[in-house]
C-alpha cells in the first residue's frame, strides 16, 4: 500500500533532481530556475521548505547530500560549468519555523562544459566528491580537512573519451573504490555507454576495468546497489529500458594487479515496461528493491525472488494512484512476449550548441519511438 503526498514547491520551472539525506528526513530539490530548495519533515508528516536560494547562473542538474558525519552539506552541479558545495550554518537548523542559512563553501570551475552529475563518495572513503561533465572527464575532489570545507583539492581526472551524463559510487566496503559512468552520447558508434572504473592503490590511479558493450542507448542514470554480504555487485542502468547487471569478481587478489580487477558480468534483468525513456533510479537501503521512473509517468518497484529472478512488484502512477497487481502481471507478460511498439514520443537531453543557460533536459530533441526487447541477453 502506498501513501502519496503532493508537495507544492515554489520552483518556477522544471525540477531536475530530488535527493534525500542519510536519515530520509531532509530533502533537497533543484530546478531549471537556478534555485535549490531544502525541505524538512515535520512531526505531523508534512514537508516544510526551510531554505530556498539561487545557487547557480544556469540550470541546476543535480543535488546530493554528504554523510551526516561531515555535517549538513550538499553539493550541486549546473549548466554554468560549476560545482558548488554548500553547508548549513550552525544553529539555524531549519526546524520550528526557523529559516536555515546555507553558505557556499567552495565552487569548482575546472570543467569547460556543462557538469551533468555530482556524487559524494561512501563515508568509509572520506570526504570525496566525484563530478562528470559533458566533455567526457570525471573529476574527483577531496577535502583534506573535514572541518574546513573551503579547501578542496583535485585528486584525479579520469578521461572517459565519451560525453558523461551520470555517475555512481560502489558503496561496498569489501572492494576497492569503484565508479560507474554513464554516457548520453546518441552516436551508435561510440561503443558501450556505461564504463566501470576502479581505483588501484598500488599506482594510485583509476583504471577502466569494464565497458558494458550491451548498453548501446544513451544512459540517463546509473546506480550501484548497497551490498550487505553479497559476493557480487549489482548495477542498475537507465536508458530506453531498465537493465540490471551483476559483476562478480574473479579473485580476491585480482585488485592488486596493475590492470585492476576482472569481473564475470551477467545481465540479470532487462525490462521495457516503461515503454519510454527511464530517467531515474534508486535502491532501498538493503539493495533488494529498485525504484525506477520514466517518461510513462509511472514509478515502478522491482525485486528479485530467491532464485534471482527480477519482477515488477508495484507501479505508482504520477497522480498518486496504484496500478492493480493483475494489470502489472498482464503488462509483464505482454512486455516479455509481445512485439508491440510504443508510439508515445519521448525527448532527450539538451541539444548541443544551445547557449541559453536555462535550458531544460527534455527540450529540443525530435520525437522518436522505442522498440521493446525480445528477451533477456546474457553475456
Amino acid at each position: 500500500m502506498f501513501v502519496t503526498r503532493h508537495i507544492p514547491t515554489d520552483h518556477q520551472d522544471l525540477i531536475h533532481d530530488v535527493s534525500y539525506d542519510f536519515h530520509g528526513r531532509r530533502m533537497a530539490t533543484c530546478s531549471t530556475d537556478q534555485t535549490v530548495q531544502v525541505w524538512d519533515l515535520q512531526d505531523n508528516g508534512e514537508w516544510k521548505c526551510t531554505a530556498s536560494w539561487k545557487s547557480h547562473s544556469g540550470s541546476v542538474w543535480r543535488v546530493t547530500w554528504a554523510h551526516p558525519e561531515f555535517g549538513q552539506v550538499i553539493a550541486t552541479c549546473s549548466f554554468d560549468r560549476t560545482v558548488s558545495v554548500w553547508e548549513e550554518c550552525v544553529g539555524d537548523t531549519g526546524r520550528d519555523g526557523v529559516q536555515s542559512n546555507w553558505i557556499r563553501k567552495t565552487s569548482h570551475v575546472d570543467s569547460r562544459t556543462s557538469i551533468m552529475d555530482v556524487k559524494f563518495a561512501p563515508k568509509h572513503l572520506g570526504l570525496l566528491l566525484a563530478t562528470c561533465s559533458a566533455d567526457g572527464i570525471v573529476r574527483i575532489y577531496e577535502a583534506p580537512d573535514v572541518m574546513n570545507l573551503s579547501q578542496w583539492s583535485l585528486q584525479h581526472e579520469i578521461m572517459c573519451k565519451i560525453s558523461c551524463s551520470c555517475i555512481s559510487w560502489n558503496p561496498s566496503r569489501m572492494h576497492a573504490p569503484m565508479i560507474a559512468v554513464g554516457s548520453d552520447d546518441p552516436s551508435p558508434s561510440a561503443g558501450g555507454k556505461c564504463q566501470i572504473y576502479e581505483f588501484n592503490s598500488a599506482n594510485r590511479k583509476w583504471n577502466k576495468v569494464e565497458s558494458l558493450s550491451v548498453v548501446t542507448d544513451p544512459v540517463h542514470d546509473v546506480a550501484f546497489a548497497p551490498n550487505l554480504g553479497r559476493s557480487h555487485h549489482l548495477l542498475a542502468i537507465a536508458s530506453k529500458d531498465l537493465k540490471i547487471i551483476s559483476l562478480t569478481p574473479y579473485g580476491r587478489d585480482a585488485a592488486s594487479t596493475t590492470q585492476g580487477s576482472k569481473f564475470k558480468m551477467q545481465q540479470v534483468a532487462d525490462f521495457s515496461e516503461h515503454e519510454s525513456q527511464v530517467w531515474r533510479l534508486s535502491w532501498n537501503v538493503t539493495g533488494t528493491i529498485l525504484c525506477s521512473s520514466g517518461d510513462d509517468g509511472c514509478v515502478r518497484l522491482w525485486k528479485a525472488n530467491y532464485l534471482g529472478s527480477w519482477k515488477c512488484i508495484a507501479v505508482l502512477k504520477g497522480d498518486g494512484s496504484q496500478v492493480q497487481q493483475m494489470d502489472i502481471n498482464q503488462s509483464s507478460m505482454s512486455s516479455s512476449g509481445g512485439q508491440g511498439q510504443s508510439n508515445s514520443g519521448v525527448r532527450g537531453g539538451p541539444p548541443p550548441g544551445v547557449m541559453n543557460m536555462n535550458i531544460k533536459r527534455n527540450s529540443g530533441w525530435p520525437l522518436f519511438n522505442t522498440q521493446k526487447d525480445q528477451g533477456k541477453a546474457y553475456y
